[in-house]
């Protein structure tokens, strides 16, 4: 019976796991430019003395799905949205290169331009800073453009452009942030071509619903397995008593 009770453990481990990445894509149903992990079941064959022919389940996050999210438009001057496969640069916590689709940008209180969750956007020149300004424009180039303080409304100066990467030709993955970076390390390259949707901003591409449903399957999964562990027990119960000697 302990095939039987182990593999159904495993399995069990698998299911939550895979409760784990459903719960995370749910949470971040309304995250602009969220990217739905991808977990996938795998069998590992175990291999040594006692154990051979027996397999283990192991369910993980194996990537993220990568398709696009709705466009909205917002009409706010910092919003924009990704055209095609174009990834905005920003810095990590630990200060490298990273990626996002996130584009609801925030002005900080010392001019800094962040995303929505906190990271700097990256510029041609660094971090963008933005000096104090009567009103910030972002072309769909990326190019941001202000208006000083006191300044002429019909003469916006170019204080930097926004780093947007192209991802074709490059393997990227996703990190616990919600970052994307080079697998094996390594920077995207930086796409002249791209564009941004200004004064719009794209969604997340989970599907509330279809997230719910998937959690009620991995739940039901969770709850078959516990049944067969539970049927194990009482088998192995009934056969001990069975084979038991009379006094």
């Amino acid at each position: 019976m302990d095939r039987v009770i182990y593999t159904s453990l495993t399995a069990m481990r698998g299911s939550m796991a895979r409760q784990t990445a459903i719960a995370n894509n749910l949470a971040n149903a309304q995250t602009p430019g969220f990217r739905a992990d991808l977990a996938e079941a795998q069998s590992l064959w175990l291999h040594g003395s006692g154990v051979g022919g027996r397999a283990v389940s192991s369910e993980e996050v194996v990537g993220a799905d990568m398709r696009a999210g709705t466009i909205t438009a917002t009409g706010r001057d910092l919003d924009i949205a990704m055209a095609g496969d174009a990834m905005l640069v920003v810095q990590a916590p630990n200060g490298e290169e990273a990626y996002t689709r996130r584009g609801d940008l925030q002005l900080s209180s010392s001019g800094l331009l962040t995303t929505g969750d906190g990271h700097p956007v990256q510029g041609s020149q660094g971090p963008v800073t933005i000096p104090p300004a009567d009103s910030i424009r972002i072309d769909e180039q990326g190019r941001v453009f202000v208006v000083p303080a006191g300044g002429d409304p019909e003469n916006p100066q170019e204080v930097d452009r926004l780093r947007l990467a192209t991802t074709t030709g490059s393997d990227i993955v996703k990190g616990l942030d919600n970052l994307f970076r080079v697998k094996g390390g390594g920077i995207l390259p930086d796409d002249p071509e791209a564009r941004v949707v200004t004064r719009s901003i794209e969604g997340s591409n989970v599907t509330a619903t279809t997230a719910l449903v998937d959690m009620i399957e991995a739940s039901k999964a969770w709850d078959s397995q516990l049944k067969l562990i539970s049927d194990a027990r009482d088998m192995d119960s009934a056969t001990a008593n069975l084979m038991a000697l009379p006094r």
